[in-house]
């Protein structure tokens, strides 16, 4: 493809993106999928290139002073060859014209506010108001797996020789990490079964909900069961798990994936079955999914406050099910992939406000048993992960025992 080409095919990306209706992840994967005569070096290019734009979109909306496509275009490319770029024709971008230039050179140079150099609208910025955190959730993540079982350095020296270059997380005992994004595909180790995606902090709450093979557990909104599954490998095919979503077609995947994984402990419920006295009830709530926005940086256009405070509804609920479901001396894991404290603190004190026969397992002392000496963490009732912090996506994690 032409350059000129590349781009438009990036302008028509973003344009569908900014309308902020569905993830950019969907849209990329459709614009490519109804344009399979576009070669794989073209495709990196132009993905890169729309990621790279979504990941700057105020400021290119501040800079242009307007959410037009194409002032965007203009003002990310303004410093790039013109002739190349806008050069016209039947599948190119249309050529700069007279009153483009006399509008590029007449655009001030003003600097950014916070909410704009932290890349995120402004009500989500005044909730939050921690300018390095959000910088932080707008870079690229790294690609985390989980081993699935072996020895963590022999498999990372088997899957290396097939040509990636992974290292092991600095927490997570059965993590691996690659700095760049990975090929399932082509990654022979993924399709035997001997890796999964997950971020170390997913891998870390599972391994802290200290699970046993004689519990009696459930995963109670486990979507496409990555943390079920997780803990089926940590309980080595033994006990069993009950795996539960409110959307039972969400777990559809879960089969061929246990298959994958040589997986065989796990036993999808649906909501009727659910029971009572669990020694432990996992809850990994429908949320604002704030932590994950290094890797989604288009939800957070999306996210609206009617929304979080329909999820933050939704979360309350969800614990105060599980609260009549918990055995004595059995707990909640409450987690979320979300920075907001309605989602994650204050979720938790108003639970414990209103259920004084529980309370919160201290984490450190919990972490220091199952990870190891070095604690990242401020918190003993609660662990907030972050890139800044712990090197993961936002998450948040709570054990609560009940007492009595």
């Amino acid at each position: 493809m032409q350059t000129s080409a590349r781009y438009r095919a990036v302008a028509e990306i973003i344009g569908r993106v900014f309308e902020d209706k569905q993830p950019a992840d969907n849209i990329i994967n459709a614009y490519f999928r109804d344009r399979r005569y576009i070669g794989s070096k073209d495709r990196r290019f132009i993905g890169s290139e729309a990621w790279n734009i979504i990941r700057h979109r105020r400021r290119l909306e501040f800079e242009a002073q307007s959410n037009e496509v194409r002032k965007i275009m203009l003002v990310y490319l303004k410093d790039q060859n013109a002739d190349e770029i806008f050069a016209g024709g039947e599948y190119g971008l249309p050529a700069i014209t007279q009153e483009e230039l006399c509008w590029l050179k007449n655009l001030k140079d003003n600097p950014y506010p916070p909410d704009v150099e932290a890349e995120c609208p402004k009500w989500l910025y005044d909730k939050i108001a921690d300018l390095a955190l959000l910088k932080s959730l707008n870079q690229p993540a790294s690609a985390d797996f989980r081993i699935n079982g072996g020895n963590r350095k022999e498999l990372i020296q088997k899957i290396n020789n097939e040509g990636f270059n992974f290292v092991s997380t600095p927490f997570s005992p059965i993590g691996i990490r690659s700095a760049e994004r990975v090929n399932l595909n082509n990654c022979m180790a993924f399709q035997d079964g001997l890796i999964e995606p997950q971020d170390e902090s997913c891998q870390l709450a599972v391994i802290l909900a200290n699970v046993k093979v004689k519990h009696k557990l459930v995963d109670f909104c486990c979507g496409a069961g990555g943390k079920s599954l997780a803990l089926g490998r940590l309980l080595e095919n033994k006990g069993k798990i009950e795996a539960h979503d409110i959307d039972f077609r969400r777990m559809d995947a879960l089969d061929e994936r246990m298959k994958r994984l040589q997986i065989s402990n796990i036993v999808k419920i649906k909501t009727e079955q659910v029971g009572n006295d669990y020694d432990r009830f996992i809850i990994d709530a429908p949320c604002s999914g704030s932590g994950t926005w290094r890797r989604s940086p288009d939800a957070k256009f999306r996210l609206t406050p009617a929304r979080l405070k329909e999820l933050a509804e939704i979360q309350s609920e969800l614990l105060e099910n599980a609260a009549g479901r918990v055995k004595i001396g059995g707990q909640i894991i409450y987690m979320t992939c979300s920075i907001l404290k309605e989602e994650n603190d204050e979720q938790i004190k108003a639970f414990l406000s209103r259920h004084d026969n529980f309370e919160t397992v201290n984490v450190r002392e919990l972490w220091a048993e199952k990870i190891g000496d070095f604690y990242p963490f401020d918190s003993e009732a609660f662990l907030h992960f972050n890139p800044l912090v712990s090197g993961t996506d936002g998450f948040f994690f709570a054990a609560l025992r009940r007492k009595i």
